[in-house]
């Protein structure tokens, strides 16, 4: 009785350990879990950023429709455009349209 009841422990303790190590190290263990908790930490910051730059293009297409003093700065700044008698000049760096990343 005593031989039955250690091979049956011994088994048990086999299979614990088999499922064990499947729920660390498996497909869907633990490990895994948490790469894809940081991937999707990193797709929520990038979803995070794309928001606030969606944000400040909607400002300014509604700034270039209505406001002519805006359209005017835009145009000056990245276009290199002056008025007449105005004089423009250009140091290093300054020679291609700059883009703006954060208006």
């Amino acid at each position: 009785m005593t031989f039955w009841r250690t091979v049956i422990l011994v088994v048990l303790a086999c299979i614990n350990l088999v499922l064990f190590g499947r729920m660390v190290w498996g497909p869907t263990g633990l490990l895994e879990y948490r790469e894809l908790k940081q991937q999707y930490a990193d797709m929520e910051r990038q979803v995070a950023d794309l928001d606030a730059r969606n944000m400040a293009l909607s400002r300014e297409i509604r700034l270039l429709q209505a406001d002519s003093q805006y359209v005017e700065k835009v145009i000056r700044q990245r276009l290199h455009y002056v008025r007449d008698n105005e004089v423009l000049y250009l140091f290093d760096g300054a020679d291609r349209p700059e883009q703006e990343s954060k208006p």
